[in-house]
């Protein structure tokens, strides 16, 4: 089996060491997400990394959305408004938020991302900022309706390199459990 085709909860085979350095095997194990079962409530997952979202960021996934807005976009205006420069777009600031955590929770364990509720940016992000994220599982249950799936809500929360919080974003998804029926 090819690497391209390994499933993310997969382990691979061991592998004999290169010759001359003795006959122990080596374990490989691609990086995934959490199935249900291992999520546990009041859990705080700490994401790092953090990113440091740019000037060409914005502006790229302003004029990709559509977005003409000129406190995203236009210097000299945004410059006349009350925070004095271009804001980062909250929408990219809620989707870096969120693609923070997907490494280290929903990455091949994810079925649906089933809604958001209670988005809020308390302080903007300029350009320079890097934002850092959290997630605490605050509530669980296994689907009524989908065997083998579980419903998960995590509350995710952003900050500055001045640990200023930025965004936060309750977000219900759906996970694979471990064991399908």
């Amino acid at each position: 089996m090819s690497e391209d085709h390994v499933r993310p909860d997969a382990l691979v085979q061991p592998e004999h060491a290169a010759p001359g350095h003795g006959t122990a095997a080596r374990e490989e194990v691609v990086q995934r997400g959490l199935y249900y079962e291992e999520l546990d409530v009041g859990v705080r997952y700490l994401h790092r990394p953090g990113r440091t979202l740019t000037e060409a960021d914005n502006v790229l996934f302003s004029t990709l959305t559509m977005n003409p807005q000129p406190l995203h976009l236009d210097a000299a205006w945004s410059a006349t408004q009350p925070f004095g420069q271009r804001l980062v777009n909250s929408l990219f600031t809620l989707s870096t938020l969120v693609g923070l955590s997907v490494g280290q929770l929903t990455q091949g364990t994810i079925v649906a991302n089933l809604g958001f509720s209670e988005v809020t940016f308390p302080h903007p992000l300029f350009h320079g900022d890097t934002l850092y994220a959290q997630t605490v599982v605050t509530a669980k249950r296994l689907s009524r309706s989908r065997p083998g799936q579980g419903v998960v809500t995590l509350e995710h929360t952003g900050r500055n390199q001045d640990d200023v919080v930025v965004a936060t974003a309750t977000r219900n998804v759906l996970f694979l459990c471990r064991e399908q029926p």
